[in-house]
C-alpha cells in the first residue's frame, strides 16, 4: 500500500499521530458529505423525493390491508416496482464514489489497526515452521535486546521470542534454521505507524513457513474508562461515525 500512503500520508499522518480517534472522525465525516454531496448532484432529487413519499404510502397501505392478503399483495408488488426504481438512481453515485472509499478504507486498514512498537516495551515475534524443524535461532539487529534465549526448541510447529528497543527507528529480527532464514523488518516509534507484522503475508513452502510481530490491537478509546467503548477497534467506530454524519448531513441538506 506504499502509493496509497504517498497519497494520504502528507495530510492524514499528522493528525493520526495527535489521535487515531479525531483521524477517523475526520475521516467518517469527509467521506460521509462526499457521498451525500455526490447522491445529490447526481440523482434527481424531485424524482426522489416523490418515490420516498410513495414508499411511505405503500408501507401506510400494506398494513391498513392486513385482513385482505389478495389486495395488499398487489400493493406490495407496485411498491416494489418504486423501491427498484430508486435503488437503480441510486446506484450511479454508488459508484461514482466507489473507488475513493475503497482507497481510504485500505488506508484506514493499513494505519489503525494495531498500535506501534513503541520504545522500551516489551513484544513478541511467533514464526511458524515445518513439521520436520526442530530448532530455531532469533537473530536480531544491533539495537534490539532480545530478552527470550536466542536459540529455541520448536513446540507445535511455532515458537516466540520476546524483544525490546529503546531506540527509535527501523531494526531487523532474522529467523533462522538449519537450512531456512527470513528477515522481518520492524519500526520502534511513537508515532501512529507500524510495517505489516505478517512476513510474507501467505505462509511459504519451506522451513520457515511465516513469521508474525503480536503488536497489541488499536483501540481509539481505549482510556476511555466505558467497557464497550474501550474495545472497539477502527471499523467499528467508522461504521458509526459515518451513520450518525450521513443521517445528519441528508437531513440538513434534504436528501432523499
Amino acid at each position: 500500500m506504499v502509493f496509497l500512503d504517498k497519497i494520504f500520508n502528507p495530510v492524514l499522518q499528522p493528525l493520526l499521530n495527535i489521535s487515531p480517534f479525531l483521524t477517523l472522525v475526520v475521516l467518517a465525516l469527509i467521506i460521509s458529505l462526499l457521498i451525500t454531496l455526490v447522491y445529490k448532484f447526481f440523482t434527481n432529487q424531485g424524482k426522489m423525493k416523490e418515490m420516498k413519499e410513495k414508499q411511505k404510502d405503500y408501507q401506510k397501505r400494506m398494513k391498513e390491508l392486513r385482513t385482505n392478503p389478495e389486495e395488499m399483495m398487489k400493493v406490495q408488488k407496485e411498491a416494489m416496482k418504486v423501491n427498484m426504481e430508486y435503488m437503480k438512481m441510486s446506484f450511479k453515485p454508488t459508484l461514482i464514489t466507489m473507488i475513493p472509499i475503497l482507497l481510504i478504507f485500505g488506508w484506514m486498514a493499513a494505519h489503525l489497526s494495531y498500535e506501534p512498537l513503541l520504545p522500551g516495551q516489551t513484544y513478541t515475534i511467533t514464526a511458524m515452521f515445518d513439521e520436520n524443524v526442530v530448532s530455531a535461532e532469533l537473530v536480531t539487529s544491533e539495537n534490539l535486546q532480545l530478552i527470550s534465549e536466542s536459540n529455541q526448541s520448536v513446540e507445535d510447529h511455532k515458537v516466540a521470542w520476546s524483544f525490546k528497543s529503546k531506540v527509535q527507528g527501523e531494526h531487523t529480527l532474522t529467523v533462522r534454521t538449519a537450512n531456512d532464514e527470513l528477515e522481518k523488518t520492524i519500526i520502534i516509534t511513537t508515532d501512529q505507524t507500524y510495517l505489516e507484522p505478517t512476513e510474507p503475508a501467505k505462509p511459504r513452502d519451506l522451513e520457515i513457513k511465516q513469521v508474525v510481530v503480536n503488536h497489541n490491537k488499536l483501540m481509539p478509546l481505549k482510556n476511555a474508562g466505558i467497557p464497550w467503548l474501550s474495545s472497539w477497534g477502527w471499523l467499528g467506530w467508522y461504521i458509526l461515525l459515518s451513520l450518525v454524519f450521513s443521517m445528519s448531513l441528508r437531513k440538513a441538506l434534504k436528501i432523499y
